[in-house]
């Protein structure tokens, strides 16, 4: 049996999530189904650094495939995106270690949330558009209190597979750029809805109705609270997997001007 690591981009408005769903579309199912195709008959593993909740993206998800097979790796990446729908991507192949495991070896992951200023017609699947005005300035000296070892367990819906609800977070990293406001957030690990109700904090605060002290309130207590301000998936993307060895090296813009045809313009 070989092990390769594949590195994959995808639009996920039409999937519903990540994780393979009986009677539902998913990114590793999808995945899964153009495998058997490539290796017929062969035992196949495809397993994701993390799941994404339905309409989440990815810029660089990361996945180890193990199958048997005699085939270059970047053969299979071939194989794999003559097969795909346009909204998946392979975009790099890798052989590896045997025991290399794509959830188990990751140090950290990185998100960025993308929120617009103005109606756009060819952004909405990739942002979320407020209406309101935002303080950029409140919401960004608050995001400075999500950094550190804590407990979200109010910020996630319950999660069987999770053992711990302690959860690392590396930093926060917020810019204005155009009529997008860009947060990235890094952490070892992410809980169910953790990061699309960390966002939405935020923005109870820029509109003035949260303030500092309740933030601090819901990491210290639990309450549910957290959970009536989740922020549509639309803007989230899975930017980074990083393993050991490696470092967060993206330098914060516009996500959605790596996608041309998505292009937020500024007003005229």
């Amino acid at each position: 049996m070989s092990r390769f690591k594949l590195y994959i981009e995808y639009e996920g408005t039409r999937y519903s999530g990540w994780q393979m769903q009986k009677q539902s579309k998913t990114v590793q199912g999808k995945l899964f189904e153009t495998a058997e195709k490539i290796f017929k008959g062969e035992r196949i593993e495809i397993y994701g650094a993390g799941r994404t909740d339905a309409g989440v993206h990815a810029l660089c998800q990361v996945a180890h495939l193990e199958t048997k097979t005699m085939l270059a790796p970047e053969i299979i990446r071939m194989k794999f995106n003559d097969e795909l729908p346009s909204d998946i991507n392979i975009i790099e192949v890798e052989k590896v270690d045997p025991k290399f495991h794509a959830r188990h070896d990751a140090k950290s992951r990185s998100y960025i949330y993308q929120i617009s200023r103005r109606r756009t017609a060819f952004g909405k699947p990739f942002v979320w558009w407020i209406k309101d005005e935002l303080n950029f300035e409140k919401m960004a000296k608050a995001a400075k209190i999500f950094i550190g070892m804590h407990d979200f367990r109010s910020f996630a819906d319950k999660d069987d597979e999770e053992k711990s609800t302690k959860v690392l977070i590396e930093d926060v990293q917020m810019k204005e750029e155009s009529d997008l406001i860009l947060i990235r957030i890094i952490g070892s690990h992410f809980l169910w809805k953790q990061v699309r109700r960390m966002i939405g904090v935020l923005v109870e605060i820029g509109r003035g109705k949260l303030s500092e002290k309740d933030l601090k309130y819901f990491i210290e207590h639990i309450t549910p609270t957290p959970a009536i301000y989740t922020a549509p998936p639309s803007g989230l993307f899975l930017e980074q997997v990083i393993y050991q060895g490696e470092k967060h090296d993206k330098i914060l813009g516009a996500t959605i001007d790596v996608q041309s045809r998505v292009r937020l313009r500024s007003r005229s």
